[in-house]
C-alpha cells in the first residue's frame, strides 16, 4: 500500500482572501497577549489508524485559524514585543524522499503565500531558535535589538510563555503543548508559562467576513447533500446508500471531509444519538434521522433533518415532529444580540415540556420528567470545529455562528432504567401507554445560524424543515424521472 497525503490548497480566489485575513487574526492575538509575551502554537501530531496507515490528517483548529496551514509538522511562535519580526513559522524540511511517499511539502515560499508569516524556517530548526531566543540569545533572524523587549522581560523574571494548554479532564494523557510548555519550564527560566486557550475562544467566537463566507459555502453544500440523501431514501433501500449520497456531493463540491461522522438512523435507530452502522435496510413507514455536514475549508455546520421513508408523515410521526419543530421555531426568536445560547436552550425546553405533556409522556411540566425524551442541549457554537468554542452562557454577539437543534426519541428503555422506587412506578404506570404508542420514534430537527445585525440568519434554510415541505420534496422525488428503484 503506497502511503499519499494530499494537500489540498483552495481555489485562487478563496486562498487570497484568507491570506489577507489571516495577518490580522494574528495581530489581534498579539495584543492580547501583549509585548512580554512569546506565543507557540503546534500543529496536530498524525494519528495511527493501524500498522503502518494512518488516519486521513486533520489540522489543529487554533493553529489553521492563525496560519491556514493543513500541513502537519507546523508550528507559530509570536513575538508581539519585537520591533520587526514578531511571527515565525516553522514548517517540515523540504525531503524529496518522504515527498515521494507522503506528497508535496510546502516550500517557504509557499508557506508564506498561504498564512502571509514573511519569516519561515526549516522545523528542525525550531528547537535551536526557540531555546536561544528564551537564553536571551538572537536566532531565527530575530537580532537583539529586535528582541530587546522580549530579552528585557525574561531578565526581569516577568516574561510570559503563551501555549495553548487547555486539555480537558485532568486524567487525559498529557498534550503536545503541555509537553512541550514542560520541557521549556525545565530548560529555561525568566517565564511563566500562561494558558492560551481563553484569548483563542474569544477570537474564534466572532467570525471574521472570510470566516462568514467560507462557512455559507459550507452550509450549501451541505444542505445540497442533505437533500441528495432525501432522494435517496426509500423503503427497500439500506441507510449507507443514503449516508453515500450525501458524502459524495461534499466530495464533488471539493469539501475536505465531512465535519463529523455522518449519523443516518432509520426507524429505532432514529433514537440513537450518535448512531453509526448506517446499516439497516429502510422499511415503509420509518422516519429516517439524517445529521450531517460537510468541512470546506475547515468551516463545519451542522443540519439534521427527519422525514418518512415513505413520503407521508404518520399521525403520530407528525405529532412528535411539530412539538419538535415548535421548539426550535419558538428557541429562534430568543436567539438575539445579547442573550445567550442557555437562554436559547431554556425556550425550547419550555415548548418541548408543553408539547410532551400534551401527548401523554410526562405528567409534569415543572421538574426535569421531559429528560428522559430530550436527552441534549438545544445549541452549541459552530466553526472551525462543528461543536466549536464558547461558553453558551456568553451574550451573542454579531459574528457569531451556532446551532438550534431540539429533539425527541422515545424508548421504552428509557422507563426501564429508572429506579424501581413508587414514585417511579406510578409515572410508569400514568405514561406507560403513550411510551408504548410513540415507542421506537426520534426526531431532531437542526439548522445552521448566524448572527448579524438584524437577526439570526438561517444558513440551512434551502433544506426542508416544515411538515408541508418535507412531504411536498418527498412526493417530487418519488415522481420525477427515474426515481424508481
Amino acid at each position: 500500500l503506497a502511503l499519499t497525503l494530499t494537500l489540498t490548497l483552495a481555489p485562487a480566489a478563496l486562498a487570497s482572501d484568507l491570506s489577507d485575513d489571516l495577518p490580522a487574526r494574528r495581530s489581534r492575538l498579539a495584543s492580547r497577549l501583549g509585548q512580554d509575551a512569546m506565543l507557540i502554537v503546534t500543529s496536530a501530531p498524525p494519528r495511527r489508524y493501524s500498522l503502518d496507515v494512518d488516519y486521513e490528517y486533520r489540522q489543529d483548529s487554533n493553529l489553521y485559524y492563525l496560519t491556514g496551514i493543513a500541513q502537519d509538522g507546523t508550528t507559530l511562535v509570536l513575538l508581539p514585543g519585537n520591533r520587526t519580526t514578531r511571527e515565525l513559522l516553522f514548517v517540515k524540511d523540504q525531503d524529496p524522499a518522504q515527498e515521494h511517499w507522503r506528497g508535496h511539502y510546502l516550500t517557504a515560499a509557499e508557506a508564506t503565500a498561504r498564512s502571509g508569516v514573511d519569516k519561515v524556517l526549516p522545523l528542525s530548526q525550531f528547537e535551536t531558535v526557540v531555546g536561544a531566543l528564551l537564553s536571551r540569545q538572537p536566532a531565527g533572524g530575530i537580532t537583539a535589538e529586535d528582541g530587546a523587549r522580549f530579552f528585557e522581560a525574561l531578565g526581569d523574571g516577568r516574561a510570559r510563555l503563551a501555549l495553548v494548554l487547555d486539555a480537558g479532564r485532568p486524567t487525559d494523557p498529557l498534550t503536545p503543548a503541555q509537553t512541550l510548555a514542560r520541557d521549556l519550564r525545565d530548560r529555561y527560566a525568566g517565564f511563566q508559562t500562561i494558558d492560551a486557550t481563553p484569548l483563542l475562544i474569544d477570537a474564534r467566537l466572532i467570525k471574521t467576513p472570510v470566516e462568514q463566507s467560507l462557512l455559507k459555502t459550507a452550509t450549501d453544500i451541505s444542505a445540497d447533500a442533505q437533500m441528495a440523501g432525501m432522494r435517496a431514501a426509500r423503503a427497500g433501500a439500506f441507510e449507507y446508500e443514503v449516508k453515500a449520497a450525501i458524502e459524495a456531493v461534499h466530495r464533488s463540491r471539493g469539501a475536505r471531509s465531512v465535519a463529523y461522522p455522518s449519523i443516518v438512523g432509520s426507524g429505532p435507530n432514529a433514537t440513537i444519538l450518535h448512531y453509526p452502522e448506517a446499516t439497516r435496510q429502510m422499511a415503509a413507514g420509518d422516519l429516517l434521522l439524517v445529521d450531517a455536514a460537510c468541512n470546506y475549508e475547515y468551516m463545519s455546520p451542522d443540519i439534521t433533518r427527519t422525514y418518512p421513508i415513505s413520503g407521508t408523515f404518520s399521525p403520530d410521526q407528525r405529532a412528535l415532529y411539530e412539538i419538535v419543530l415548535k421548539a426550535q421555531d419558538e428557541a429562534l426568536t430568543v436567539a438575539r444580540a445579547g442573550r445567550t445560547l442557555t437562554d436559547v436552550h431554556n425556550k425550547a425546553v419550555e415548548v418541548i415540556k408543553h408539547g410532551l405533556l400534551a401527548l401523554g409522556l410526562i405528567t409534569d411540566t415543572t421538574g426535569n420528567q421531559y429528560r428522559m425524551w430530550f436527552t441534549h442541549g438545544t445549541s452549541h457554537y459552530i466553526g472551525i470545529d462543528v461543536h466549536d468554542v464558547g461558553d453558551n452562557r456568553r451574550p451573542l454577539q454579531p459574528g457569531m455562528a451556532f446551532v438550534i437543534e431540539p429533539g425527541l426519541y422515545v424508548r421504552r428503555s428509557a422507563l426501564d432504567a429508572l429506579p424501581r422506587t413508587a414514585e417511579n412506578q406510578a409515572l410508569i404506570d400514568r405514561i406507560g401507554p403513550a411510551v408504548q404508542r410513540y415507542d421506537g420514534l426520534g426526531v431532531r430537527v437542526e439548522d445552521s445560524f448566524l448572527l448579524e445585525p438584524g437577526g439570526p440568519r438561517r444558513l440551512s434554510a434551502a433544506v426542508p424543515r416544515t411538515v408541508t415541505e418535507i412531504e411536498t420534496f418527498m412526493r417530487q422525488r418519488t415522481a420525477a424521472p427515474g426515481a424508481s428503484r
